[in-house]
């Protein structure tokens, strides 16, 4: 397979990279128990099945006024697997991950990197670090879904994808839905020109509609009005400046039927009862109390996929890499005084959330950011990142065990970046009929990452019909 063309990269993934925080790198971190997972079955795996999505001998580079996908020119699989044969406890795992989501990648290569200690406590663990400029959560849970069949016996049948860079859809799209909030104004000859040139006139071309859409973005403020009003989060100690430094725990594996029973009983999702949770461990973690508390706003940034939302001449195609969601700020009921009032307030703001444009505002905002020039991209950083506390994702993964390489993979567990000046991050898996929540926190803002899951936990004993859950 030839790896020797460049592409321009599109500007939802190249936002992950404009926005970038060094305190704070779009790095997505996945960790998988997986028994008897040996280096040798591992870079086999890597070698015939991982690298078969093109994306992956690929780096980002600037060339301005772009980012481009490049070729690493002295690829080897050796610079992106670790084997570490450390024998790890508990405990040290859990140091030994978090150092490892403290370790930048290095831009000089592609911005992915595996490592494999098959030596740990309770089985292989296997880590990966990539960057969000590659993949989100769905692309990422949707190479796993294919590369991990049910049965060890089983081979994966469909996978991989070619790596294409072409910002035309992109910009036919942005003309349209510029034209159509205008009024039916045209678009002006000179963007129009700009298409018949080469892929770097295609990235001027977004420039020129994007100052289009500026002069005459007037007309544009009922769309985003809502949006934008929403109020920044009460100052506490999840908003202190950050450290640069984070830690990452995980918390025992919880039944999802337990989720599902108290979802069924109070009428709610199971997406409503894991938010739950969250408010109720972050609540005694602001350092406010009284009216402070009564009267505090506070935001979890929550990741919302929207392929489907999307017009056919954007929406990716199967098996495709890259960045296809929107986020929606949900307000958290911290001053709710019971486990039920915060819950059914938390369903209330979901439901609202769920019809507003939110999602593709906030998609179509980060994507213009590397288009802007660099100065002006600290406040559009700022209108998504004061509004939020701490980011929440929650990944659904299969309902039944899967195999890696032949091995069974017994739990999986990832942590979200954390953009702008947010410290604290939440990740809700569930897996094989479990649910484990994952913590990563600067330590700025939270000092007990641990005791966070715990109370996390806690909460579900709150809710009726509900026992203790011993952690």
């Amino acid at each position: 397979m030839s790896h020797e063309q460049t592409h321009v990269m599109l500007p939802a993934d190249s936002a992950w990279l404009a926005l970038e925080n060094p305190r704070n790198p779009m790095t997505i971190t996945v960790m998988m128990r997986v028994d008897g997972l040996s280096a040798p079955r591992l870079r086999e795996f890597l070698r015939v099945y991982w690298m078969a999505w093109e994306r992956f001998w690929y780096m980002p580079v600037k060339r301005a006024p772009a980012w481009w996908w490049e070729p690493d020119p002295v690829f080897d699989l050796r610079h992106h697997l670790d084997v570490v044969l450390d024998r790890f406890t508990e405990s040290s795992l859990q140091e030994w991950v978090s150092a490892r989501l403290n370790q930048p990648l290095p831009f000089y290569r592609p911005l992915w990197k595996f490592w494999l200690a098959p030596n740990a406590e309770g089985g292989s663990v296997l880590l990966l670090r990539l960057h969000h400029c590659y993949a989100d959560g769905v692309s990422l849970t949707g190479i796993f879904d294919r590369l991990c069949p049910a049965s060890p016996q089983q081979h994966p049948t469909v996978y991989g994808a070619r790596q294409t860079g072409d910002l035309s859809p992109w910009i036919s799209a942005a003309k349209s839905r510029i034209e159509q909030l205008m009024g039916g104004d045209s678009i002006s000859e000179a963007a129009t020109d700009k298409h018949r040139m080469e892929p770097g006139g295609q990235w001027e071309q977004a420039g020129v509609l994007l100052e289009q859409l500026t002069r005459n973005g007037l007309k544009l403020v009922n769309e985003f009005s809502d949006f934008l009003a929403e109020p920044e989060d009460t100052p506490s100690d999840l908003k202190r400046p950050l450290l640069g430094r984070r830690h990452c725990r995980w918390s025992v594996p919880v039944p999802l039927d337990r989720f599902r029973s108290i979802a069924k009983a109070t009428n709610v999702t199971i997406n409503d009862v894991l938010l739950g949770c969250v408010v109720a461990a972050v609540r005694p973690r602001l350092g406010i109390a009284g009216e402070t508390l009564e009267d505090a706003v506070l935001h979890a940034a929550v990741p919302v996929d929207i392929r489907s939302r999307l017009p056919d001449d954007l929406k990716p195609e199967e098996n495709a890499l890259g960045n296809y969601f929107g986020t929606v700020f949900v307000p958290l009921p911290v001053d709710g005084e019971s486990a039920l009032e915060r819950l059914y307030r938390i369903k209330q703001e979901t439901r609202r959330l769920k019809k507003s444009w939110q999602p593709g505002i906030a998609w179509g905002l980060s994507a213009c950011s590397s288009l802007i020039p660099e100065p002006l991209r600290q406040p559009l950083s700022d209108v998504f990142y004061r509004k939020a506390s701490a980011v929440v994702s929650n990944v659904p993964g299969t309902p039944e065990a899967r195999y890696i390489a032949g091995c069974r993979i017994m739990e999986q567990m990832f942590w979200v970046p954390q953009a702008g000046d947010i410290g604290l991050g939440v990740s809700i898996v569930s897996y094989a009929g479990q649910v484990q929540f994952g913590v990563v926190a600067d330590e700025a803002v939270l000092a007990d990452p641990e005791h966070f899951l715990e109370d996390c936990l806690q909460e579900l004993s709150e809710f009726p019909g509900s026992s203790p859950i011993v952690v």
